[in-house]
């Protein structure tokens, strides 16, 4: 099969790479579509993943999959399912995984069975991402919904973060990640909302998305726009971007008692911070790496506010490109053309 292969140098490469190997409690699939993550796949191109060295690798972790084939001990996954977050463990070839649904072919766990047979967590077999390996409704378009992933990471970390209704909130960036805090916010009764971007389009799509208020950072005075609207600061300040700057710029924008909030895994892993303009109390939370039990508990909440219509994966995609061509889609996310999403079509 091809898979999108990266060196330790950073070079992109479509390679001929060996089928995978799936055993009893595993399915075979073939890949639909798979997003590019700005942040996972970007920074282990860039070689500043945290703790990430495992190279040449295969990258892709957004994807949805059809399975084709499934091992003996598999009763919970049907031929033909679309499910979510196939990937590729361990080693293919001679290539690592940087979980690798960048493929035309990968795996899916059927980890209710593992569970009912005791090879569920605490064992050797299990991983905690087999939570979030989950079956996709048909009235779902399969590649509108990589970004079912991106949705569900969000609001697991909206949980997280203590995101509660009637709280204010900046947000820092308004790429796909932005768009998908603004979006889980308001859904969760929040507000005002605010949104900062340096690109004026995406500050119009912020407000699309249901922001109250969106400027561009590079025109408007940012602290200026925060006092004007929450005179005492936000309850909730958010970096949707990973600059550590962005933190200290945030000191002065938070409430007594209220939090600024990172996601996601910035590539510089140090800085020095100036709480000087902050008030005494509030409180810095990274999520660094959402976790997959907690992505997976949020997937039915997703999923009913997709059929409700109140969420429609495809409003956050602005690119779908064939497999083909996934060189050059990954020129245009690297050159920061793309308004949203980018999709690979398989």
């Amino acid at each position: 099969m091809k898979s999108l292969v990266v060196d330790k140098k950073g070079e992109l490469l479509v390679e001929e790479v060996p089928m995978p190997v799936y055993d009893d409690y595993k399915a075979l699939v073939k890949m639909i579509a798979c997003g590019i993550c700005n942040g996972t796949d970007t920074k282990l191109i860039h070689g500043n993943f945290k703790g990430f060295e495992a190279y040449p690798a295969i990258l892709g972790h957004e994807g949805v999959g059809r399975v084709v084939e499934k091992g003996a001990n598999v009763r919970n996954l049907e031929l033909g399912d679309v499910v979510l977050l196939p990937f590729l463990e361990g080693m293919t070839g001679c290539y690592h995984s940087g979980w690798g649904a960048f493929s035309e072919y990968a795996v899916v766990s059927d980890w209710r069975a593992m569970v009912e047979d005791g090879k569920g967590p605490g064992t050797i077999w299990f991983s905690e991402a087999y939570y979030a390996q989950q079956v996709v409704p048909e009235f779902i378009n399969p590649v509108s919904a990589t970004m079912i992933i991106t949705l569900r990471e969000v609001l697991s970390a909206a949980k997280r973060f203590g995101f509660n209704e009637n709280c204010s909130l900046v947000i820092f960036g308004a790429g796909p990640v932005g768009l998908c805090f603004v979006r889980i916010a308001r859904l969760l009764g929040m507000g005002p909302i605010i949104v900062f971007d340096l690109i004026d389009d995406k500050v119009e799509e912020a407000l699309r998305m249901g922001a109250d208020y969106a400027f561009n950072s590079l025109k408007a005075e940012v602290k200026q726009e925060v006092k004007k609207r929450f005179k005492e600061g936000a309850d909730f300040v958010i970096d949707a971007v990973g600059i550590n700057e962005l933190i200290n710029q945030a000191m002065e924008l938070v409430k007594y008692n209220g939090k600024i909030c990172c996601y996601g895994i910035s590539p510089n892993l140090s800085m020095e911070l100036d709480w000087s303009k902050a008030p005494y109390n509030w409180t810095l939370q990274f999520v660094q790496w959402p976790s997959k039990l907690e992505e997976s508990e949020a997937h039915s909440q997703i999923i009913n506010w997709i059929q409700m219509g109140v969420i429609k994966p495809e409003d956050f995609i602005s690119d779908v490109i064939p497999f083909h061509n996934i060189i050059k889609a990954f020129e245009i996310v690297e050159e920061r053309k793309a308004k949203k999403k980018v999709v690979i079509k398989f």
